[in-house]
């Protein structure tokens, strides 16, 4: 199946939890704090798939990242003043 009937498929189902939805509320009654819960999040589920649908809608373009372009020339010296060089601790001092 594809994402669009996939996505419609859980539109139906989520049609007909709203009908049993509405046919639970014309029993027990719309003021219960568990009935607005279940009428909160069944309208949270519908939300969801609308956004999933409309992000399967837009096709998604790779960007690429931007280049950067690093020159051959060499980096001054006075970037390296007071650096550590890596495993060997600092240039003045003994190696441990």
């Amino acid at each position: 199946m594809s994402v669009h009937d996939e996505l419609t498929s859980v539109q139906r189902c989520l049609d007909d939890l709203a009908r049993s939805v509405g046919r639970l509320e014309q029993q027990i009654g719309k003021g219960g704090l568990e009935m607005r819960r279940v009428r909160a999040d069944a309208d949270h589920l519908r939300e969801s798939v609308a956004l999933l649908r409309d992000a399967a809608s837009t096709p998604v373009t790779p960007k690429r990242p931007d280049l950067v372009t690093i020159p051959d020339t060499p980096y001054d010296d006075s970037l390296w003043i007071d650096t550590d060089d890596e495993g060997l601790g600092a240039r003045d001092r003994r190696a441990p």
